[in-house]
């Protein structure tokens, strides 16, 4: 159980998939290790640059983009702002020019070829995906930096004890016991109590627009993954699949723009299969767009990145009178749900599989939409104890390294999971509940700490193994 005072922009960070911690853990961490040189007034001074990927890192690292983030990390490009469309030309010009300019700024010899190792047979203690800078400088000296990155995009330094400074909040919560405590106490809903927490941060204004900010590229990222065509890059030849089953259930209606898109859906009706469609299509093109380089938000990870779009999108497609205001609720509960997870558990796949990707963001939307939909803070906590209860043990076993199958479609279970979850717990009362929100948090952290290690992120085991390429070239 760690103490670490979490905000909502930690669970929710934008950037570019396919992993929050293969892909965007790596570059942040590159991030701060060119910061760390120019705090040293080094960063002029390195004449030559390697990076060493140990375990998971290493073993997917090629499918999951570790070394194009790591590049592009270490010329300081931002995975918030930087063009996705622009990477596959920065990773040819650094091919080929075999020069890396560090920090946006020095010119180093770097050859990606023979400067970045993936060290597949090696692990560091701390955790799976660790990564290591080695620099030699001008006067011959010559050090390095490792860092891990633990899920979600949190990044630590080797020899660091936390995440960050521990702060004094309103309402201290590591457990989903002390979240209901603060609830029945104040008389707050979840949403409240987490919003008290984030003023510590920043004010409340600051933080309503920052939501908006994460619905926003969440929205469009969901809006281009059903309007883009095409197979998905890394050699498996996985077709796109959002965009023609957008066009199947609009059934050749036109519209401009988003929200016309979304009128037109609405107009379709409220039929059981109707949704249904829609859920998984919301889904599917959330996690074809974070496979395909583009811009997502973790929630809690990249590679469960679709459920809190296409649970949202649900909710404000097929209910009532949702407003702006409703949107940044859900998003404040579904973050604390989070939260509780990454400290009495793991978000990370290479630390506890699978369960700790979709089934945590499809606990968090389930407690987000039961709030949401009117339901109490035990509803909703017992509708992300339901989700999660059903996700348990599930593997990370991606075929050829890639943030594909069955990645993808475990998006649109973990949806459909989360409103299931969610209605059982409004038409049920918490106060006959057998398990805990708790409970299944300890026991999904001793499933992860009892799996074999190849079920976890490595592709080692399970589809991984089990699927011949050719067969899934198709």
């Amino acid at each position: 159980m760690t103490n670490e005072a979490l905000s909502v922009f930690d669970i929710f960070k934008i950037g570019v998939g396919p992993s929050s911690s293969h892909t965007l853990g790596p570059w942040r961490a590159a991030q701060r290790f060119v910061s760390s040189l120019i705090e040293k007034g080094q960063l002029t001074s390195v004449v030559s640059l390697k990076i060493l990927l140990y375990g998971s890192l290493a073993k997917t690292g090629k499918g999951h983009g570790t070394d194009i983030a790591v590049q592009l990390g270490l010329c300081s490009e931002d995975p918030v702002t930087f063009a996705v469309n622009d990477i596959d030309a920065r990773m040819h010009d650094i091919a080929s020019m075999k020069k890396i300019i560090l920090g946006g700024k020095s010119e180093v010899d770097f050859d990606p070829r023979e400067d970045i190792e993936f060290l597949i047979s090696e692990t560091l203690p701390y955790h799976p995906n660790a990564l290591s800078f080695l620099v030699k400088l001008q006067n011959g000296d010559s050090f390095a930096e490792t860092y891990y990155s633990i899920g979600g995009g949190f990044v630590v330094k080797e020899g660091e004890t936390s995440l960050k400074q521990t702060m004094v909040l309103p309402f201290p919560i590591n457990t989903s016991s002390d979240l209901l405590h603060w609830c029945l106490k104040t008389g707050l809903a979840i949403h409240e109590v987490v919003m008290e927490n984030e003023s510590a941060w920043r004010s409340e204004k600051e933080t309503k627009e920052g939501l908006l900010k994460i619905w926003q590229v969440m929205r469009d990222c969901t809006y281009r993954g059903c309007h883009t065509t095409g197979v998905l890059p890394g050699g498996l030849n996985v077709k796109r699949r959002a965009a023609d089953l957008n066009k199947k259930l609009l059934k050749g209606k036109t519209y401009s723009s988003h929200d016309e898109w979304v009128k037109t859906i609405q107009q379709g009706g409220n039929s059981f299969q109707y949704i249904l469609d829609w859920v998984s299509c919301f889904a599917l093109a959330v996690n074809e767009e974070n496979a395909s380089f583009g811009r997502v938000v973790t929630a809690p990870t990249n590679g469960a990145a679709g459920v809190i779009p296409a649970v949202l999108q649900y909710y404000i497609i097929f209910t009532e009178n949702v407003t702006e205001e409703k949107i940044i609720q859900f998003l404040l509960t579904a973050s604390e749900i989070g939260c509780i997870f990454k400290k009495g558990a793991t978000i990370s796949a290479a630390m506890g599989g699978c369960q700790a990707e979709i089934g945590v963001s499809s606990s968090m939307a389930a407690a987000a939409l039961t709030e949401a939909l009117g339901g109490t803070q035990r509803q909703a906590l017992m509708a992300a104890e339901i989700a999660m209860e059903h996700h348990l043990g599930m593997t990370c076993d991606p075929i050829a390294g890639l943030v594909q199958v069955p990645c993808i479609e475990r998006n649109t279970m973990g949806a459909i999971k989360a409103i299931t979850a969610s209605q059982l717990a409004l038409q049920s009362s918490p106060d006959y509940a057998k398990v805990s929100l708790d409970a299944v948090v300890e026991t999904m952290w001793e499933t992860a700490l009892d799996m074999n290690s190849k079920y976890k992120e490595t592709a080692e085991g399970g589809l991984a193994v089990n699927i011949p390429l050719s067969l899934s070239e198709c």
